[in-house]
């Protein structure tokens, strides 16, 4: 009988309304309790998580010390009298104070935990954030058990074209990171091509990193779907940020076509954009008077129905920028996955999305208008027709995403 593995976990966040970061860390955290892992987790959130058989502790920022001084500080500064000494701080140190006290804050709250006590601890962290690794290099007790999780390229002017760009402070950022690819016992990505990205600037990865992709969290409840949403009609949706590279003139320009060629969709079909919309919310809200059936969220819209509505929908759409390689695979894949949809992935040619899709899979479009048009015309037949064929029906994926596959590459790194 095999002994149980004992895991620390170490997250940033654990709010699954907070951010994509928060969804992805709570969804794995999941999935190594299902895994059978004994786990302890620490987090610093913020706000009162709790997950059912789990225990999870909240960090408190460490106050009346000089860091944390010093950050509020520079926030009244710019609060009261509109001076932002952030960019000088970064420049200066690479990181801004709140990162040097919150990583800080994450090392303390780990001083009473022995090492001897666990198999391992995993290191979650949030956008380009990376304060819970910053916390493991202040702890070299732990550096020969430390699990480092990647879930982006660091620092940023390792980012993809057009992604990339220079940070202030990027000397210190990439020599950070090169530390972290030195002393961690494994580096663990959730997608191949990034792996392959990161190594090709940091050598050490080479012979000590594993795929984790981003779990299904089959814990997840559906909310409602909001009244704007009609269940009863052909529904494609796009859930997610847009940000500033990620155009949906595409999705747009071939739906407006589709309605052309197919105009008794225009009363039982909807195009969806529901996230921030960024710089392209003056483009879509002019689409707006023009395109009725097109509906883009004015506000944040709660987690839990977006995800009804990926549930509910007959297309979901994943979207990437305009680039050479796209090694991301989305925080919002497993959802896509689990609600057993058409996916629609409109990316460039070199894609982790595309590379599990798979070569065979049928949707998957580089930028092409009048291809996308079409197959939103075949899926909208296939739905007058036979709705309960519009199915994504992949076991491989939902596998690959699972606890099992999870299991699998923790043991066979602590077996190594």
């Amino acid at each position: 009988m095999s002994v149980q593995r004992k895991i620390l976990v170490l997250a940033e966040t654990l709010n699954v309304d907070g951010s994509s970061a928060g969804k992805c860390n709570v969804a794995l955290v999941q999935s190594l309790l299902k895994a059978n892992f004994d786990l302890k987790v620490f987090h610093y959130s913020g706000v009162s998580v709790s997950l059912q058989d789990i225990n999870t502790i909240p960090i408190a920022e460490k106050k009346f010390n000089l860091l944390f001084v010093l950050s509020r500080f520079q926030r009244l500064l710019n609060r009261w009298f509109s001076i932002n000494i952030g960019n000088t701080i970064e420049s200066l140190f690479g990181f801004s104070f709140s990162f040097f006290n919150d990583s800080k804050s994450m090392a303390n709250a780990l001083k009473h935990e022995n090492p001897k006590d666990f198999d391992m601890i995993l290191t979650l962290s949030k956008g380009n954030s990376y304060r819970t690794h910053k916390a493991l290099l202040k702890l070299p007790q732990w550096h020969s058990k430390w699990f480092a999780y990647i879930h982006d390229p660091y620092p940023q002017q390792l980012y993809p074209r057009p992604f990339d760009y220079v940070p202030r402070g990027y000397r210190s950022k990439r020599l950070f990171f090169a530390e972290i690819s030195k002393k961690a016992s494994q580096i663990v990505f959730p997608s191949l091509l990034l792996k392959d990205w990161m190594q090709s600037y940091f050598g050490h990865i080479e012979g000590k990193s594993i795929i984790i992709p981003h779990q299904i969290d089959e814990t997840l409840k559906e909310g409602q779907v909001p009244p704007y949403f009609d269940t009863s009609k052909f529904n494609i949706l796009f859930a997610g940020n847009l940000l500033d590279l990620r155009n949906p003139d595409v999705i747009v320009e071939a739906y407006g076509n589709f309605l052309s060629r197919k105009p008794e969709a225009l009363k039982t079909s909807q195009l969806f954009f529901i996230g921030k919309m960024g710089s392209f919310k003056p483009y879509l809200e002019e689409k707006k008077t023009v395109m009725p059936n097109l509906y883009v969220s004015e506000n944040y819209v709660p987690f839990d129905e977006v995800y009804a509505m990926q549930n509910q929908t007959s297309v979901n759409v994943i979207l990437d920028a305009k680039t050479e390689i796209s090694p991301f695979l989305p925080g919002k894949f497993p959802h896509c996955v689990a609600a057993n949809k058409p996916i629609m992935y409109v990316g460039p040619y070199y894609s982790e999305t595309k590379r599990v899709l798979g070569d065979t899979y049928p949707h998957i479009y580089d930028f092409d208008v009048d291809a996308i048009s079409k197959t939103f015309e075949e899926l909208f037949k296939t739905w007058q027709t036979h709705p309960e064929k519009l199915v994504l029906n992949r076991k491989d994926l939902e596998n690959y995403m699972k606890p099992e596959f999870l299991k699998s590459q923790i043991e066979t790194a602590l077996n190594s």
